[in-house]
């Protein structure tokens, strides 16, 4: 039985390297009332993320990209509004791999985890509480094992991941400095994310006499979500037994032919560096822990976090790219309806 006429982004060309509007486009179809072993979740937010670009490509180390002519993979939270299992019940709040469209039609093992009723506004389970803040806070701590008194580097700071960094790097005691390429994030992430110093790379004529003058004692952690050329500058700022988190490659934006650049074994070497990759989806059992932490911290007033919510589908085919422009003001969200 047809109950909903579902609207859909779906892939229908295949970029080389950042996605572009035009590689989507706008379908309208009806879905099915959920058989047995199914749900029904109505999107209310879906995420846009940097790793869309993979997952829409076939560059890189993304064996499984988003096939062309369905919904564009997407992490979302949304309501069960019809339920064959009997352990989700219509009403509750989702989030998981329900895809850049209106209805999710699909197994509960789509779902990430439950939605726990808070104070917080239902956009935050894809900001602070959702793949950015808990990428932030399990690399941080997992990857970054911070002391009182160390001092940590963290590129996009003013991002979704980067914004919570600053201020886990402040809870935890660490004197934090981030890099951005925009004065006025760079002014907004030192007043609200926790941040000493905040440099723009794009207006430092020598990035690297920058960070050491804001650095002068070097840096025990280096959380880096572009690669590229900030990271080849960065990473000769790093103290002794330091500790490397490569949590993004954004500076990249395509990896055929794999790009180049200055070789960074002998600093590894010389310095005694910790070089660690952190991809979320090898921590889906650490969710639950992380969130009901970040969402304490959150409720107490210890962390902040923005959004930039765009209204209805239809902005979503640009989104990826606005992204990587670096246009958006906090976690970029669109709202379904």
């Amino acid at each position: 039985m047809t109950i909903h006429e579902n609207r859909q982004v779906r892939l229908t060309a295949r970029p080389r390297g950042i996605p572009q509007g035009e590689h989507f486009s706008l379908v309208t179809e009806p879905i099915a009332a959920p058989g047995k072993g199914e749900i029904l979740i109505a999107n209310r937010y879906l995420s846009v993320d940097p790793a869309q670009r993979g997952w829409a490509n076939e560059e890189g180390n993304y064996s499984a990209p988003v096939p062309l002519d369905t919904p564009m993979r997407a992490l979302a939270v949304g309501e069960i509004i019809a339920s064959n299992v009997p352990d989700y019940r219509p009403g509750e709040h989702v989030y998981g791999w329900f895809g850049w469209q209106r209805y999710c039609l699909t197994t509960p093992d789509a779902v990430l985890r439950r939605v726990v009723p808070s104070s917080l506004p239902l956009s935050a389970n894809l900001s602070v509480l959702g793949m950015n803040g808990i990428t932030a806070y399990l690399a941080f701590h997992g990857l970054g094992d911070p002391k009182p008194g160390e001092h940590v580097l963290v590129s996009t700071a003013a991002g979704s991941v980067g914004s919570f960094v600053g201020q886990l790097a402040k809870i935890a005691g660490c004197r934090a400095v981030g890099l951005t390429g925009s004065s006025n994030k760079a002014a907004h992430a030192k007043a609200r994310y926790g941040y000493a110093e905040m440099i723009n790379y794009r207006e430092a004529p020598d990035l690297g006499a920058a960070i050491r003058a804001a650095c002068p004692d070097g840096n025990d952690i280096f959380f880096d979500n572009t690669g590229g050329s900030i990271a080849d500058v960065a990473i000769r700022t790093m103290r002794l037994r330091g500790r490397v988190i490569q949590c993004g490659t954004a500076a990249n934006a395509s990896w055929t032919p794999v790009p180049t650049g200055p070789r960074p074994e002998r600093e590894i070497l010389t310095r005694r560096l910790r070089w660690s990759g952190f991809i979320i989806f090898d921590h889906l059992a650490e969710f639950e822990t992380a969130a009901a932490r970040l969402a304490e911290l959150t409720l107490a007033g210890r962390i902040v976090h923005d959004e930039e919510i765009l209204p209805g589908l239809e902005h979503a085919p640009g989104a990826i790219a606005r992204l990587y422009r670096g246009e958006n003001q906090g976690k970029l969200i669109i709202a379904v309806d």
